[in-house]
């Protein structure tokens, strides 16, 4: 990269002191490059080792970092870490003592830029778009954490990134790279199936706390948490308990709920094996204890406690493929094709005996069903008795390691250079479309609980304060493409939203 090449990269506003003022020192710095990028920023010679700096430590962070670790190769090293919770950041820290360590990531790619090869990102969705976004146009290949953004737009920017600088990226849906989702392709193109009509997913989460109202309460931060970076692009709102390092999913401010979490792993099989691209039309139904006359129960702060959504396809075929999405212990109805007895999660979507159902997925065709774990995984032909009768030969090659080598397959990739090797869960033709209609559906249970004031006049109490909720009951049209409802103008508000001052905006 020349260095003029790196005066025109676009930080969007993002005001930590000298993030912007430092750009042209920085290129500076990379006129003399270390020996682990002679091949140019961000594309290592083959023969080489991937550094890689990780933001976020703990949880999937921990997990992330852990595989590159256990490559099989060896060729990963983890030279940064960031995190905004000492809590999460001690035992990695303890772990890569070599490792140079930041709070902000702002500031970490400001000095440490020519250190690292890529960026591996693990934190709250709210900030996986402003994090990734300027990693790429570091021109640092990419591993982000699903779903790729809290918002539609966000995804749709991180896509066009993904193109515009020509980095290689991963989601991290590493069910993407099991041996399952080759499994399944091999049914479908060998017709076992038929034409698929329908497809189910479903999961038992939220298994945090959702369908409930902010606290009042107002408790000290953690000291060792710095909440002004947790915060992010979020606007501005105190701390509650509980909030890290897990039920932040919950919140609409910060995570995407059941839907964000699970459906890029439950969803991810029909969409990539049926190459589904954008729903024509969407609807939904979504719990809620309010029942009209009483304004208890709406909290438009946080996810419903379970819902259901139904995305509508127009296949090439000139067919209407409809999926069906349920969470909070939603199930499908239970195929007729099972025994009476044994626990329907166990035998078509979970390993037996776990009680940890975190998700499945069935097919539905003309000649014959098939159903998966979340990402693909552990197959299964229904009757059951066909997993026995029908053998189809193995066409596509398993990544060495299954789910395993979804990172090391990231690792791989980034060292053989952009466009010299696939990955399973690219941004581009992909996880990003991918993201777009899993967070397309947030988008209409957040419209579900629209509301005005109205006064409705009952026979018998007279005249009642009350609400009317116009997102309801209707059938969302969406134009893909633009990004766009175009029959509830209302649900539009969730498509992009607005970053706290301070954190620019997300653009190329």
């Amino acid at each position: 990269m020349k260095k003029t090449d790196l005066l025109k990269i676009n930080y969007n506003g993002i005001s930590r002191r000298n993030f912007v003022k430092n750009s042209s020192a920085g290129a500076a710095a990379f006129t003399i490059l270390p020996s682990f990028t002679v091949g140019g920023l961000g594309h290592v010679p083959p023969s080489d080792k991937l550094h890689i700096a990780a933001i976020g430590c703990g949880g999937e962070g921990e997990n992330d970092i852990q595989h590159y670790a256990d490559a099989p190769k060896k060729n990963a090293v983890i030279s940064c870490l960031c995190d905004v919770d000492d809590r999460q950041a001690a035992p990695r820290i303890k772990q890569y003592p070599k490792a140079v360590f930041y709070h902000d990531w702002r500031e970490m790619f400001d000095k440490e830029s020519k250190n690292f090869d890529a960026v591996s990102v693990a934190i709250p969705d709210h900030n996986h778009a402003i994090v990734g976004l300027s990693a790429m146009q570091l021109n640092k290949h990419l591993y982000l954490q699903k779903p790729l953004s809290h918002d539609i737009y966000e995804a749709r920017i991180l896509t066009q990134a993904a193109e515009k600088y020509k980095v290689v990226t991963q989601m991290g849906d590493q069910g993407a790279s099991c041996d399952g989702m080759r499994t399944l392709r091999e049914w479908i193109e060998a017709d076992i199936l038929g034409e698929i009509e329908k497809v189910y997913c479903w999961t038992d989460r939220p298994v945090w706390p959702q369908g409930i109202q902010w606290p009042d309460a107002r408790p000290p931060v953690p000291k060792e948490l710095k909440w002004d970076l947790w915060l992010g692009t979020a606007l501005q709102t105190n701390y509650i308990d509980n909030m890290v390092p897990f039920n932040w999913r919950g919140w609409w401010q910060f995570g995407t709920g059941a839907l964000g979490d699970m459906g890029c792993h439950i969803m991810g099989p029909p969409f990539k094996l049926l190459n589904l691209g954008y729903p024509t039309e969407v609807s939904c139904s979504a719990s809620t204890v309010y029942n009209g006359i009483f304004k208890e129960g709406i909290f438009p702060e946080s996810g419903p406690v379970s819902s259901s959504v139904r995305f509508k396809y127009r296949q090439k075929n000139g067919k209407d493929l409809n999926l069906y999405w349920m969470d909070g212990g939603i199930t499908p109805e239970r195929p007729f094709e099972l025994d009476s007895d044994g626990n329907m999660n166990d035998i078509l979507a979970d390993w037996p005996g776990l009680n940890d159902f975190e998700g499945g997925t069935l097919f539905i065709g003309t000649k014959g069903k098939a159903a998966c774990g979340w990402g693909g995984r552990n197959p299964v032909l229904l009757p059951l008795g066909r997993n026995k009768e029908i053998n189809v030969a193995q066409k596509y090659p398993r990544i060495v390691g299954d789910m395993d080598g979804h990172w090391w397959q990231w690792v791989d990739a980034c060292i053989a250079g952009y466009g010299n090797a696939e990955v399973d869960s690219p941004f581009v033709g992909y996880a990003g479309p991918l993201t777009e209609t899993v967070l397309m559906g947030n988008l209409l249970l957040r419209s579900f609980n629209i509301r005005e004031k109205v006064v409705k006049k009952d026979p018998v109490y007279g005249d009642m304060e009350s609400f009317n909720f116009p997102g309801r009951y209707i059938n969302y049209k969406w134009d893909g493409p633009n990004m766009r409802i175009t029959n509830f103008e209302q649900a539009n508000q969730f498509v992009k939203r607005e970053y706290r001052k301070g954190w620019g905006e997300l653009k190329l």
